[in-house]
């Protein structure tokens, strides 16, 4: 590693200290080490720090990890775009797995490694210089592409599942966590991933948005990493893979339920080591991207029978958007459907024209299989086929029993089993909080507590 970063180890174990700095000691420009976390204000406050290799344990006796995480969140308010490395026991990876969803960039089990100790510094470093560069980029007041500010008009609506939708987008569109977005086709989450784009500081830059279920495997890794001009026959000039294009931006990965295993892992490598070798290269590509994944189908069930990497999982949605159809929308259909009618005249010059009672109703009641997408497509033709000011409920060509698709709530095991899954979406969608969570499902606190226990939640 060349000498050029700055690094602050908080470690109270003096043979372990000592063990690291005998051994990173030529590896930085400085080094400071301190025994007691207290310390940590006003050494960066005093000091000038690239790096921060954290402990998560300082107390005897106490192994949880909440001292460590504690001062994740105190080092993050100082300074957000700061390095830090968290150092934990063998076998605490879920404790880890929660300091990289509070911030910490990356994570070294105990006893470590000294090659893989090496590599994560080595990227922390790569992730700081890409920050500030970042940083120098905004400064600049790069005018953002026009399709940045899009506004996500579509999923307007009043229900509690979208509420909670936009509270998680105003929370999460300003930080760096990566984002899994789930739910059935047409529910919004194109637009979802393009509205946490639009929001955070990695705007100035397009995002980079690829449909996995239409990438062939075949192409697949020179789609992914890139290619260099003679690489391969039809390999007529140099070409950009989809994370060194993203860099510095996000990359949004639609469908990523659909790849096979051994393309998982190629993105799940690429993740690790946030670098990439372009094929014909013959050197590293350093990459800082942001992802946002997107998928119709349950991840949860995915991996339970083997068709998706858990470890690619936890990469991925460090924060889960679970969007609701659009059939468990109730008032919302009305008000979407308002919107598009206005959209549509608009666009097709036609005068003011508005909805019957009946029409109104045969909305609600229909199930929408293709949801907002659908419904969109609906109120469009009908738009350019209806000459009479109000529409109504056979102008909408709604069948009288039309087929659903199938999702993993349809034909549920049991009643048990159903129950199970309602109340485990509802927490992902709150990300844990029982009040939200058990509001949304019009139950009472205690009762959701019971039934968390009742099913092992």
């Amino acid at each position: 590693m060349n000498k050029n970063g700055n690094l602050l180890i908080v470690e109270d174990n003096p043979e372990i200290l000592h063990a690291l700095e005998f051994f990173l000691e030529y590896e930085f420009n400085t080094m400071t080490s301190i025994t007691n976390p207290n310390l940590i204000p006003s050494t960066l406050q005093t000091g000038h720090y690239d790096m921060i290799l954290l402990d998560m344990n300082f107390t005897a006796g106490i192994n949880n990890g909440n001292e460590g995480l504690f001062w994740l969140g105190e080092i993050l308010k100082i300074d957000p775009a700061l390095c830090v490395i968290i150092m934990t026991a063998y076998g605490d990876i879920d404790l880890a797995m929660k300091a990289i969803k509070n911030g910490a960039t990356d994570f070294v089990l105990k006893p470590w490694d000294n090659d893989k100790l090496l590599t994560t510094l080595k990227t922390g470093l790569r992730i700081r210089k890409s920050s500030l560069e970042l940083q120098k980029k905004m400064d600049k007041q790069e005018k953002p592409d026009p399709d940045t500010e899009q506004q996500f008009n579509e999923l307007i609506g009043e229900c509690p599942a979208i509420r909670r939708v936009w509270e998680i987008v105003d929370k999460v569109s300003g930080t760096d966590a990566n984002i899994l977005i789930t739910g059935e086709n047409g529910t919004g989450k194109g637009m979802i991933a393009r509205e946490i784009h639009r929001r955070s500081n990695r705007a100035k830059k397009n995002m980079v948005t690829v449909d996995m279920a239409s990438v062939p495997g075949s192409l697949f890794e020179s789609e992914l990493l890139g290619y260099k001009k003679g690489a391969f026959p039809d390999a007529k000039s140099d070409r950009m893979g989809w994370f060194e294009s993203a860099s510095l931006s996000t990359l949004f990965l639609d469908e990523i339920g659909n790849l096979s295993l051994n393309m998982q892992s190629k993105i799940l490598n690429v993740l690790q080591e946030r670098q990439i070798v372009p094929i014909g290269a013959n050197k590293v590509v350093p990459v800082d991207v942001r992802l946002i994944c997107a998928t119709h189908k349950n991840p949860e069930k995915m991996v339970a029978e083997g068709l998706f990497r858990q470890d690619l999982l936890y990469r991925i949605n460090t924060i889960q958007i679970d969007l609701p159809p659009l059939r468990e929308r109730g008032r919302d259909i009305e008000l979407m459907a308002l919107y598009f009618l206005e959209k549509f005249t608009v666009k097709y010059a036609k005068d003011q024209m508005s909805f019957s009672r009946e029409a109104l109703q045969s909305m609600k009641t229909y199930p929408w299989p293709g949801n907002i997408r659908e419904l969109e497509h609906t109120i469009e033709k009908v738009v350019i086929l209806t000459d009479q000011m109000v529409i109504h409920a056979n102008d909408l060509f709604l069948k009288d029993s039309p087929r659903r698709q199938l999702n993993f709530l349809d034909h549920p095991e049991s009643f048990e089993t159903y129950e199970k899954t309602i109340i485990h979406k509802a927490l992902l969608r709150n990300l844990g909080n029982l009040s939200n969570a058990a509001r949304e499902l019009g139950i009472s606190r205690p009762t959701m507590y019971r039934k968390m226990k009742q099913y092992g939640l």
